[in-house]
C-alpha cells in the first residue's frame, strides 16, 4: 500500500480494546470527526464487522453529501478500517485506524489515502468546498484524535 496522504497519531491512556470501541462504531467516530456526522447501516449489517456497509452522512458548513462505505479490517485492540465511495460506487477514500499498545495504554493512529480518480477531484471539492483535501484531512486527523483521547480517557 502505499503512504497515506494524510496521518496523525496521539497517545492515550486507555486500554487499546477502549480505543477500538470508539473507532470502530460508526456512530462514536461521528461524534469525534470534523465533517462525518452519521451513519446508517446497509444491506443487512448490524455492526462493525468485515464486510459490513454504512451509508455515511458528512457535512462542512452549509455543504452536506453520503457515501457508502465498506469495512475492511476489524481486527479487535489492532485496525479498524474502511474504503468509502460515491453514491455512484466511485472510490473516494480509505480510512484505517491502527492501535498498538505500550505500557501505559497504546498509540492511535488515523490515517486516510485519498482513493478518487483525478477527474473527480475538481467536482468533489466543489460540491464539499475542500480544495486542498490533504490539508483539511490532516487538520481533521488531528482534531478527531484529540477528541478520542478525550473519550478514551474519560471512560476508562
Amino acid at each position: 500500500m502505499t503512504e497515506p496522504s494524510a496521518t496523525g497519531e496521539i497517545a492515550i491512556a486507555a486500554p487499546p480494546e477502549k480505543v477500538y470501541a470508539l473507532v470502530s462504531d460508526p456512530g462514536a467516530l461521528a461524534e469525534m470527526s470534523e465533517e462525518y456526522e452519521g451513519h446508517r447501516w446497509v444491506g443487512g449489517a448490524k455492526g462493525p464487522a468485515v464486510g459490513a456497509k454504512f451509508r455515511g452522512r458528512n457535512r462542512r458548513g452549509f455543504r452536506r453529501w453520503s457515501t457508502l462505505s465498506t469495512i475492511t479490517d476489524a481486527d479487535e485492540g489492532k485496525r479498524f478500517a474502511f474504503e468509502v465511495t460515491t453514491f455512484a460506487g466511485l472510490p473516494v477514500a480509505r480510512w484505517q485506524y491502527d492501535i498498538e499498545a505500550t505500557g501505559e495504554g497504546c498509540v492511535a493512529v488515523e490515517s486516510t489515502w485519498d482513493r478518487r480518480p483525478g477527474w473527480l477531484r475538481a467536482p468533489t471539492s466543489l460540491f464539499t468546498g475542500v480544495w486542498n483535501r490533504d490539508d483539511a484531512n490532516r487538520a481533521n486527523i488531528a482534531a478527531t484524535l484529540a477528541r478520542l483521547k478525550d473519550a478514551a480517557e474519560s471512560r476508562v
